[in-house]
């Protein structure tokens, strides 16, 4: 038995889920998700409780229970306190900032690179180098922060780039110039 899959989830207050067979609901107060769930697994809501729980034990089902049971946790979480992602800016002229619905990064590149946010997320930019994504659905949150991070990543000498506030990057030692030429 999956270890994460047997474990039920809490309804919070101000929460309503709502189950039409394979298709989950869930309403809070920071808005409404919804996710149509695999065959294999089946979702039960009991009280104040869901519980996701397989069909049979073939390795389809097995291997979507405890990712259906997380899918539908992280869609009640983020309707009821959202998700964020914060992201560092590092560099000489480096900078973020918002013009209506699209982020314009300054990563040293030739032109700004203009980002438009796609519906559903918000993003936020502090002292033009700390960028903050947030939303309530935390796979689309995760994968915006991802395509901005993509735009410039981190390189390992000078750790120039925008990554992940707390990420660590392994920094390498530079070349070492020989003896002066003779």
């Amino acid at each position: 038995m999956s270890r994460i899959g047997k474990r039920p989830i809490t309804i919070p207050a101000k929460v309503t889920v709502t189950l039409d067979g394979q298709k989950v609901s869930v309403k809070g107060p920071k808005g409404e998700l919804a996710r149509e769930l695999p065959p294999e697994v089946l979702v039960e809501c009991q009280g104040e409780n869901i519980s996701v729980t397989r069909r049979d034990e073939s390795r389809n089902a097995r291997q979507r229970h405890g990712l259906c049971r997380t899918l539908v946790a992280n869609m009640v979480d983020g309707v009821s306190k959202g998700f964020d992602r914060r992201l560092e800016i590092i560099g000489t002229g480096y900078r973020a900032q918002i013009q209506g619905q699209t982020l314009i990064l300054n990563l040293g590149y030739s032109k700004p690179v203009e980002m438009p946010f796609p519906p559903g997320i918000t993003i936020a930019v502090e002292n033009n180098t700390n960028v903050i994504v947030s939303g309530i659905d935390k796979e689309l949150v995760g994968n915006t922060a991802a395509r901005i991070r993509a735009v410039r990543p981190p390189e390992p000498y000078k750790g120039k780039g925008v990554r992940y506030s707390g990420e660590l990057v392994r920094r390498k030692a530079g070349k070492t110039g020989k003896g002066g030429k003779k």
